[in-house]
């Protein structure tokens, strides 16, 4: 990718978002040479999120013939959740491995595998808008603003997408208040926790360590979802599953939207030329919130239907049928979800201890 400080005035396809969902888009389609723009407006840090590759993801890692390189990946790796129900005090432990990793370092990584005949800008788009057979965005990087005409637009610019919100603000996503907090850490613990509290929220936290620090972090409703982040330190702590101390003095805090699709809707890909991918267009697990494997599974269908065809519409029908699995997997889910978020259920299970490993610590030899 090459980087441009301004933009032209015209593209054949403009990419609003430089993520996983983006980039990959950007090096699996093929385009006409110097007719693409790339618009990344992540922040320095990376977005709000674990950095954990999941079984799914590292398998569709595995097909493209990706290969992490070990400056991205960070201390511990992760070979087992910590199931924590608050609202029981009952703790199980699953066998699931996670790959540890830098985001913001992961997210680079994906952006240097782009092409050098994709223009690239680190920007934000400001807005979108359909003019005649295309559109224009209105771009903004250090305080000034440019104007870009493109004939297709691709969305992937996750939960607050602003493709998704200007031209198709009807098709509404069920979102949240993603919160996370770093904290310094002289211990660690080689573990992914998985917190459920129904009284403070419907979906998930989580904690767990990267190179000497602790991170805490969960999805709520908007309203009031700082209260209920506190209550759920508050809570873990009183249970001992934290120290006392763990949470006194965060390094960092930061927040951004979360989506979750449903059984009755929430995935839409675009439409008229304007397509969606990744959490943009809904793809991402109801049940975990994971959405790296989503985002570039989604991508490279929509890269598959652009190599099918230069028409718009044929694009979008090609685009919607190679997503079907997709669709089924956030269907099944869906499905699973009730027995993750709904108190009576997730305690029958876990009460079970069906799948459940026991821990042989040093302890227990």
């Amino acid at each position: 990718m090459r980087l441009v400080d301004i933009p032209r005035e015209s593209y054949g396809t403009v990419i609003v978002g430089g993520g996983p969902a983006g980039a990959n888009f950007a090096r699996l389609a093929n385009f006409d040479e110097g007719k693409v723009l790339l618009i990344d407006g992540a922040p320095k840090n990376g977005k709000v999120c674990g950095g954990l590759i999941s079984p799914d993801a590292q398998g569709v890692l595995a097909r493209y013939d990706v290969n992490l390189p070990t400056d991205i990946l960070v201390s511990p790796q992760l070979f087992s959740v910590r199931t924590i129900d608050l609202e029981t005090r009952r703790v199980r432990y699953y066998k699931r491995n996670y790959l540890n990793v830098n985001r913001a370092e992961l997210d680079k990584y994906f952006l240097k595998m782009v092409p050098d005949g994709i223009e690239g800008i680190t920007a934000r788009c400001v807005s979108v808008k359909r003019e005649g057979q295309g559109f224009l965005l209105t771009v903004e990087k250090s305080g000034v603003r440019y104007e870009v005409r493109c004939d297709r637009v691709v969305g992937a610019d996750g939960a607050s997408s602003v493709v998704r919100s200007n031209l198709f603000p009807k098709k509404k996503l069920k979102k949240y208040t993603a919160i996370q907090q770093w904290f310094a850490a002289e211990g660690s613990d080689p573990c992914y926790s998985c917190v459920f509290d129904s009284s403070t929220s419907d979906s998930c936290s989580w904690i767990f360590f990267k190179d000497g620090m602790l991170i805490f972090g969960g999805a709520f409703e908007a309203q009031g979802s700082r209260a209920a982040f506190e209550e759920q330190k508050r809570k873990l702590v009183q249970m001992g599953a934290v120290g006392r101390q763990a949470f006194d003095s965060p390094v960092r805090t930061e927040a951004c939207r979360v989506v979750r699709p449903t059984l009755s809707g929430g995935i839409f890909c675009g439409d008229g030329g304007a397509f969606l991918i990744g959490e943009a267009a809904g793809f991402i697990s109801p049940s975990s919130l994971e959405g790296i494997s989503f985002a570039l599974e989604s991508s490279e269908a929509l890269a598959d239907a652009f190599e099918a065809s230069s028409d718009s519409r044929k694009m979008l029908k090609k685009y919607k049928g190679l997503t079907q699995k997709l669709r089924a997997k956030v269907a099944v889910k869906c499905l699973k979800r009730p027995f993750m978020y709904q108190k009576l259920l997730r305690n029958a299970v876990m009460r079970s201890g069906v799948t459940a490993i026991k821990l042989k610590t040093q302890k227990n030899k």
